[in-house]
C-alpha cells in the first residue's frame, strides 16, 4: 500500500527523489505479460496439439482449423476492449483488471486442461474456441485497462517510466514462451509433446495468471478515477461520443497503433518465416538473433521511458516512424539464403531496438489522447479494432505476397505504415509534461 500511495503523488519532477512502486507496477504489467505468453504458446504449440482438438484423419486440415481458431480470437478484442474498457471507466480500473486476468487464467487453464476429440467429438474444438475467445476478449480489455491505470498512478512528468513497465512485460513474457518451447522440445520427444507436452505451458500460464489476480487484489484505485467517475456515468454513448467529441484523438490512435502492429508482427513473428521458408536461412540462428533482439528491447523499455519524460513523445515517435520507413527494406534485404547470424543479429536488434523507442511510451501516448472518463472505452475500442485489421490480418498478407511469390512485398507494405504513422504523429500535441485530462 505504502510503494502504491507513492506511485499515486500528484507532482513530481526528475530533480525529486521518487522510489518507483514496483509492486504495483508488476501488478498492472503482469496481466498484459501472461496474456502475450498465452497467445505466443499457442502459436508455437499448435502444430502438437491441432489434431487433438480436431479429426486426426487428416492433419492438414486440422492445422487450418486450429490456426483460424487462434485467429477467430483476434476479433474479440475490440468487443472486449469496449465492453471491459467501458466497465473500467464506470466501476474502476481495479475491479476491471482483475476482471480481465480472470478471464486469462480461465481461458488459459481450459486449454491445458480441455478433452480431445477422440474424448468428446467435435464438443473438443467447440470448447477451445470458447476459450481462446475469452481470451481475445479479456486481451481487448486488458490493453487499455493496464495502460489506463500505468498512466494515472504516475506522478506528472514520470507517465513514460511507468509506462516502459509495460512491453517489459510483454517482452519477458516473450522470452518465457520461447524458452520453454526450446526447453520442452529438446527433452521432450515429438509424441510425449503431442499426446500431453503441449498441455504444460497452458497451465503454466494459468498458474502465473493465479498470481497475477493476487496481486491485483492488493492494489488501489486510481485517484483520476475516483475523481471522474460520476462523469463517467453521465456519458451517454461512451464509444460515439469518443466519435463525437474527440475524432482528431481516434484518428491519431488509429494512425499510431497501425504501425505499432506492423512493427510488431513484423519482427516477432513474419521475419522468422520468412526467413526460414522463404530464404533458407538456418532456423536456429534466426532463435538466437530473435532472443537476442527480445532481450535489447524489454533492457531499452525503461531508458527511453525516461527518454520521453525529459525530451517529450513527439520527438521520440518521429524518430521511431520515420526510421522504420527508412530501414525496414534495407534490413529484409539483408536476409538472403547466405545470411547468418551476425547478419541476423543486425536485423532483429536493430528492427526490435527501433521499436522499443514507440513501446516503452505507448500507454502514456494513449492514456494523453483521451479524458479519464472515456479513457478505458477510448483506447479499449479503439487500439483493438486497429490492432484486429492490421494484426489480425498480417498473416493473411505475409502468406499470400509469399504464395504469389513476392513476399518481399509486405516489408514495402509496413512502409506504407510507417508514413502514414510519421505523418500522424506530425499533428500529435506534445503532452509528456501536463497533467492527465
Amino acid at each position: 500500500m505504502n510503494d502504491t500511495r507513492q506511485g499515486m503523488a500528484a507532482t513530481t519532477t526528475d530533480s525529486t527523489p521518487h522510489r518507483l512502486p514496483v509492486k504495483t507496477l508488476v501488478a498492472a504489467s503482469i496481466g498484459n505479460a501472461i496474456e502475450w505468453y498465452d497467445w505466443t504458446v499457442y502459436a508455437t504449440f499448435l502444430i502438437y496439439f491441432a489434431t487433438q482438438f480436431f479429426p486426426s484423419d487428416n492433419p492438414g486440415l486440422a492445422l487450418v482449423n486450429t490456426t483460424a481458431t487462434y485467429a477467430v480470437a483476434f476479433f474479440f478484442r475490440p468487443i472486449g476492449g469496449w465492453l471491459l474498457g467501458r466497465f473500467a471507466d464506470v466501476r474502476g480500473r481495479k475491479a476491471a483488471m482483475i476482471l480481465t486476468i480472470l478471464l486469462m487464467a480461465g481461458g488459459s487453464l481450459a486449454i491445458g486442461l480441455l478433452p480431445t476429440y477422440d474424448q468428446v467429438g467435435w464438443l473438443a474444438p467447440v470448447l477451445l474456441l470458447l476459450a481462446r475467445i475469452s481470451q481475445g476478449l479479456s486481451l481487448g480489455g486488458e490493453v487499455s485497462n493496464s495502460s489506463a491505470y500505468l498512466a494515472e498512478i504516475a506522478p506528472q512528468g514520470r507517465r513514460g517510466r511507468y509506462s516502459a513497465f509495460f512491453y517489459t512485460s510483454t517482452g519477458s513474457a516473450l522470452l518465457l514462451a520461447s524458452l520453454l518451447g526450446m526447453f520442452l522440445s529438446t527433452t521432450l520427444t515429438d509424441a510425449q509433446l503431442r499426446t500431453y507436452g503441449w498441455r504444460i505451458p497452458f497451465i503454466v500460464g494459468g498458474l502465473l495468471a493465479a498470481v497475477g489476480v493476487y496481486l491485483r487484489r492488493t492494489i488501489s484505485e486510481t485517484e483520476q478515477f475516483e475523481q471522474n467517475k460520476d462523469k463517467a456515468v453521465r456519458t451517454k454513448r461512451p464509444l460515439l461520443t469518443t466519435i463525437k467529441a474527440h475524432p482528431k484523438a481516434v484518428g491519431q490512435l488509429v494512425g499510431i497503433t497501425l504501425l505499432n502492429t506492423l512493427n510488431y508482427y513484423t519482427f516477432f513473428s513474419a521475419l522468422t518465416p520468412y526467413a526460414v521458408k522463404s530464404q533458407g536461412v538456418d532456423d536456429n540462428d534466426v532463435f538466437i538473433a530473435l532472443s537476442a533482439g527480445t532481450a535489447l528491447f524489454v533492457v531499452l523499455q525503461y531508458p527511453f521511458g525516461k527518454l520521453s519524460d525529459r525530451f517529450g513523445r513527439k520527438p521520440q515517435l518521429l524518430v521511431w516512424s520515420a526510421a522504420v520507413a527508412c530501414l525496414v527494406i534495407p534490413l529484409s534485404r539483408l536476409i538472403t539464403p547466405g545470411a547468418g547470424l551476425p547478419q541476423l543479429l543486425v536485423v532483429f536488434c536493430t528492427g526490435l531496438g527501433l521499436y522499443a523507442l514507440m513501446s516503452s511510451i505507448a500507454p502514456a501516448i494513449m492514456s494523453e489522447l483521451f479524458p479519464t472518463e472515456l479513457r478505458g472505452v477510448g483506447i479499449g475500442a479503439w487500439y483493438n479494432i486497429t490492432v484486429a485489421t492490421f494484426g489480425g490480418t498480417a498473416p493473411l498478407v505475409i502468406t499470400s505476397l509469399a504464395n504469389a511469390g513476392h513476399p518481399e512485398l509486405f516489408f514495402v507494405y509496413v512502409t506504407v505504415g510507417a508514413v502514414i504513422a510519421f505523418l500522424t504523429i506530425l499533428t500529435l500535441r506534445e503532452t509528456a509534461h501536463e497533467p492527465l485530462r
